[in-house]
């Protein structure tokens, strides 16, 4: 059985133990994990989103299939954009609970707004293809493992 004094004396122990950082420090510490801007992936997501809808209409020779791809990337890449945005505001940063809550109600607003415009599709795209549009979504999706191979080397 524990005692909680110990426990009590071993996080002391830690927090001796904790050093802020001086300005150069974190200077460095920037310097060697450089990060990544949440338009570069956006911006990641909608070329390999036109390129999928490239390569559906001009391997098939129909347009209807290139529009369908290059609208399920845009059901990506729209809420993703809202979504940054709405993380990137002056209200977003206030503080770490309002960070935090921040997050939830912009994701909440991403999903609902990918699920809208996924239903809005069959009424928007003339003669939709489903897989074509899904194809386009999945490859949106999964275009920011592109920008992260392609983000700034850590030093």
């Amino acid at each position: 059985m524990r005692k909680i004094a110990r426990d009590a004396e071993r996080e002391e122990d830690s927090d001796a133990d904790f050093k802020p950082l001086t300005a150069d420090e974190a200077r460095q510490l920037r310097e060697r994990s450089p990060s990544i801007s949440p338009w570069r992936v956006i911006s990641g997501q909608a070329l390999a989103g036109l390129l999928v809808a490239l390569a559906a209409w001009g391997l098939t020779g129909r347009q209807n299939l290139g529009w369908s791809a290059g609208y399920g990337a845009l059901s990506v890449v729209v809420p993703a954009a809202v979504f940054a945005r709405g993380l990137t505001g002056r209200l977003s940063s206030l503080n770490p609970a309002t960070a935090m809550v921040g997050f939830f109600v912009w994701e909440m607003v991403k999903m609902a707004l990918t699920l809208a415009m996924l239903l809005a599709a069959p009424k928007l795209i003339t003669a939709l293809s489903w897989p074509a549009m899904l194809v386009g979504l999945a490859v949106a999706m999964q275009a920011y493992w592109v920008a992260l191979m392609f983000a700034p080397k850590r030093k």
